[in-house]
C-alpha cells in the first residue's frame, strides 16, 4: 500500500524535529547544561538594577564627602566675611583686617596639613583661603566705619597684587575653578579702582590671559564665562559703576573706552582662530563667537549712539570693515562656516548703522538697498546660504519700510528693482558656489523686480504714460532674454505685457484723455503683433530644422 503525499510530509517534519532535538542535546552536554533549573535556583527578571545598592552608596559617598565639603567651605567663608564686616566701634580700624589675615593664614596652614590625607578637602580650603585673602584686603578700606587704609590708591595696589597672586597660583595649579574666581576678582578690582583706563588695561590683560588658558588647557566653559565676565565688567562701568553705590546712568566715558570694546573682540576671536582645527566648528566655538559678537557690538552701539552721536557713521563704518576683515580671515585661514557667518553678519549690521546715521530719510533706504549687493557678493564668496536668505528678507523689510516712511514714491524706488535684477543675475552667475539645487532665491528676486518696476512707474509717470512705460519695461525684459538666452526674462516680459493690457482695458479706457487712450491702444497693439510675428517665425524655424 503506497503512502499518501501528506503522510510523507509529516514523516519528514518528524525527522527534522528529531534531528534538531539531538543537536540541542549535544549542545547542552557540551556546555554542561541540563536544560532545567534546580529547585530553588530560579530567579525572575529583576525590576530594579542589581547594583542599585552600590549606586546608592556611591551617591551617598559623593554627597557626604565632596558636596558637603564644598558647601561647608562656602558657608564657612560667608560666615568669616560676615565676621569681618561686623562694625567694631571700640576697636582700631585695622582690627578686622588683622583677624582676617590670621584666619587666612590658618586656612592656608590647614590646607597644607590636609594635603596628603584629604586632598580634595585641602583644595577647597585653599580656594577659600585665597578668596578670604582678597576680601580681607578689601576690608582694609571698605565696609567699616573708619577705613584702616584711607588712600584708595594704596588699596587699589594691594587688591591688584592679591589678584595677580591669585591668578598666578591658579595657573600654576592648572585649576579652572581658581582661575575663574581670579578673573572675577580681577574684574572687581578694575571696577573698584573706578577709572576708565584701569577698566581698559585690566580687560585687555584678562582677555589675553583667558585666551592663553583656553589655548593651553582647552577649558571650554571657562572660555565662555571669561568672555561674558569681561564684557559684563565694561557694561557695569558704562552704567556708572553701581558696584560702588552710584546711581544707574550712562556716564560720559572717553571714546577710547568704546574703541577698546573692539580690541577685546579681536583678542577673544584669537582664541578660536588659534585653536586646533579639530575644534574649529564645535558648539563651544559657536557659543563663544555669539557671546563675543553680541556683547561687543551691543555695548559699542550703546555707547556711540548715546554719547558720540557726531561720530556714529565713521565709527560703525570702521567697525564694519574690522568685522568683515575678521570674517574673511576666518574663511581663508580656517575655512570656518559659523565664525565667518557671525562676524560678517556683525559687519553688515555695523554698515547698516553707519548708513542710517549718515543719510537722511528717505535717501538712507536707497543706500541700504544697494548695500544688499555687497552682502550677496560676500555671502557667495563665503558660500553662506543663510546670509543669502537673510539678506533677501532684509531687502524686503527695507523696501516696505521705505514705502511706509517715504510718504511719496519717487524715482529712487526704481533702485530697488535694479538691485533685485542685479542680485538675481549675481546669484545665477555664481550659483555653483552655493551648490544650489533650485533657483528659488533667484526667482524671489526676479519676482520682486517684476512687481517693483510697475508699482514704481505707476506712481512716478503721468497716468497717460503708465501703460507705455510698462510696455518699455516688457521690451527691455525681452532684450535681456535675447542677450542672456534666459527664458525667465521672457516670462517676465509676457506678464508685464499682460499687466499693460489689463491697465489699458480697465483703467485706461476710463481715466485717459481720448488722444492718449488712442496712442496707448495703438502702440501696445503694434508691439504685441510684432512679438506675435517674432514667435511665429521662431516656431517656423524650429519646424524646418
Amino acid at each position: 500500500m503506497e503512502s499518501s503525499p501528506d503522510a510523507e510530509k509529516i514523516s519528514q517534519i518528524i525527522s527534522y524535529l528529531k534531528n534538531i532535538d539531538s543537536r540541542i542535546t549535544r549542545l547542552e552536554t557540551l556546555l554542561n547544561l541540563t536544560g532545567e533549573y534546580p529547585e530553588g535556583d530560579f530567579k525572575p527578571p529583576a525590576i530594579l538594577p542589581e547594583n542599585i545598592s552600590d549606586r546608592a552608596d556611591l551617591l551617598e559617598n559623593q554627597i557626604g564627602q565632596f558636596w558637603f565639603a564644598k558647601a561647608g567651605i562656602i558657608l564657612l567663608s560667608i560666615g568669616i566675611i560676615f565676621l569681618l564686616t561686623f562694625p567694631y566701634q571700640n576697636l582700631p580700624p585695622v582690627f578686622p583686617g588683622i583677624i582676617g589675615f590670621i584666619l587666612t593664614g590658618v586656612l592656608f596652614w590647614l590646607s597644607r596639613y590636609l594635603k596628603d590625607s584629604f586632598t580634595f578637602l585641602s583644595r577647597y580650603i585653599f580656594g577659600g583661603a585665597l578668596l578670604l585673602l582678597y576680601f580681607t584686603t578689601l576690608r582694609l578700606h571698605f565696609f567699616g566705619l573708619t577705613p584702616a587704609i584711607t588712600s584708595i590708591l594704596i588699596e587699589s595696589i594691594l587688591l591688584t597684587a592679591v589678584s595677580v597672586v591669585h591668578l598666578s597660583i591658579s595657573v600654576k595649579r592648572q585649576s579652572v575653578y581658581l582661575s575663574s574666581i581670579g578673573i572675577v576678582l580681577g574684574c572687581i578690582t578694575s571696577l573698584i579702582i573706578n577709572n576708565s583706563y584701569s577698566i581698559i588695561l585690566f580687560s585687555i590683560a584678562l582677555s589675553s590671559l583667558i585666551v592663553y588658558l583656553k589655548l593651553k588647557y582647552d577649558w571650554k566653559y571657562f572660555w565662555v564665562l571669561g568672555i561674558i565676565i569681561v564684557y559684563l565688567t565694561n557694561f557695569v562701568w558704562i552704567i556708572n559703576n553701581p558696584l560702588l553705590g552710584n546711581n544707574l546712568a550712562l556716564q560720559n566715558i572717553p571714546y577710547i573706552s568704546a574703541v577698546s570694546l573692539l580690541i577685546y573682540a579681536v583678542i577673544f576671536s584669537a582664541g578660536n582662530f588659534l585653536s586646533s582645527k579639530e575644534n574649529s566648528e564645535n558648539a563651544n566655538v559657536i557659543i563663544s563667537t555669539i557671546a563675543n559678537c553680541f556683547w561687543c557690538y551691543s555695548l559699542f552701539l550703546l555707547v556711540t549712539i548715546t554719547k558720540y552721536k557726531d561720530s556714529i557713521a565713521i565709527s560703525h563704518l570702521i567697525t564694519s570693515l574690522l568685522f568683515l576683515t575678521m570674517a574673511i580671515v576666518f574663511w581663508l585661514k580656517r575655512d570656518s562656516k559659523y565664525s565667518t557667518f557671525f562676524y560678517s553678519l556683525l559687519g553688515y549690521t555695523a554698515l547698516s548703522v553707519a548708513i542710517i546715521s549718515a543719510f537722511p530719510k528717505p535717501d538712507l533706504f536707497v543706500w541700504l538697498c544697494w548695500q544688499s549687493l555687497v552682502v550677496i557678493s560676500t555671502a557667495l564668496w563665503f558660500r553662506s546660504k543663510i546670509i543669502i536668505v537673510a539678506n533677501f528678507m532684509m531687502f524686503l523689510l527695507i523696501f516696505f519700510s521705505y514705502l511706509l516712511i517715504a510718504g511719496t514714491i519717487g524715482v529712487v524706488t526704481l533702485s530697488f528693482g535694479f538691485v533685485a535684477l542685479i542680485s538675481a543675475r549675481i546669484l545665477n552667475w555664481q550659483k555653483h558656489r552655493l551648490d544650489l539645487k533650485t533657483e528659488a532665491m533667484r526667482l524671489f528676486y526676479l519676482g520682486t523686480a517684476f512687481f517693483i518696476f510697475p508699482y514704481a512707474l505707476y506712481h512716478i509717470v503721468p497716468n497717460e504714460y503708465v501703460s507705455l512705460s510698462w510696455t518699455i519695461v516688457a521690451i527691455i525684459y525681452y532684450l535681456i532674454s535675447v542677450v542672456l538666452k534666459n527664458k525667465k526674462y521672457r516670462w517676465m516680459a509676457i506678464l508685464t505685457f499682460l499687466l499693460s493690457i489689463l491697465y489699458i482695458l480697465f483703467a485706461g479706457s476710463i481715466n485717459l484723455d481720448p488722444i492718449y487712450r488712442i496712442i496707448s491702444f495703438i502702440v501696445l497693439g503694434i508691439v504685441l503683433l510684432v512679438i506675435s510675428i517674432f514667435y511665429g517665425k521662431v516656431k517656423s524655424r524650429i519646424r524646418n530644422t
